[in-house]
């Protein structure tokens, strides 16, 4: 029991180190005074450009994996693994949204979520990936594509999770879908209001079928 709390609380510790924020240190900004004021790599590719917001996602996708392996390490395999993993890889996320090292004030998760599936199960990648891509590019709303991702999460836990697996992967996704819609409550709000940023340029299945 120890044990599994001390990787929990390395994730969390782990998932405190923002991508974003340690960057704009060596750029001279802080990411939270700009744009959207989120400390994240939609916001942080808005408004520092696309080499910023690649570096931050991979810093922030690779918390969430490394997170996701340590919490394996060690644990009898199949769902007591998956569970320590996923527990693991969870604070990772917490700490992203609410990083200790930065007052509390971070990112919203998804990428720390990718990175999490990356290493436990990969498949579901295409699935997010795919449902991602698809809102993105008929309506150019970011947060909306990864709430409505997050969410087919559930469905494919139903329909591709492993069998032994299954139920553990039932319960993860339908805490992921809650957590990203938890996270993304502004954007919420923004659409709701018919204020929320549009990407206008990623809009190309729009434009496609607009023709």
């Amino acid at each position: 029991m120890i044990t599994i709390f001390g990787k929990i609380l390395f994730g969390y510790l782990l998932g405190s180190v923002s991508g974003s924020l340690w960057l704009g240190r060596l750029r001279g900004v802080d990411i939270r005074t700009q744009g959207s004021g989120n400390a994240g790599g939609t916001n942080a590719f808005r408004t520092q450009g696309l080499w910023f917001g690649l570096g931050v996602g991979l810093i922030d996708v690779g918390k969430g994996a490394l997170a996701a392996w340590v919490g394996g390490l060690g644990v009898a395999d199949g769902p007591p693994a998956l569970t320590v993993a996923l527990l693991t890889g969870a604070a990772a996320a917490c700490g992203h949204v609410w990083p200790l090292y930065h007052g509390f004030r971070g990112g919203k998760g998804v990428a720390v979520v990718i990175g999490l599936l990356l290493v436990l199960w990969p498949v579901a990648l295409a699935v997010l990936a795919g449902v991602l891509l698809l809102v993105l590019t008929t309506t150019g709303y970011v947060g909306l594509g990864s709430m409505l991702a997050a969410a087919a999460l559930i469905p494919a836990a139903l329909l591709f999770a492993p069998g032994r697996d299954r139920p553990v992967w039932l319960v993860a996704t339908v805490l992921i879908a809650a957590f990203v819609v938890f996270t993304h409550r502004a954007n919420v709000r923004r659409l709701r209001a018919g204020t929320e940023h549009r990407f206008e340029r990623a809009r190309v299945l729009a434009r496609l079928f607009s023709r």
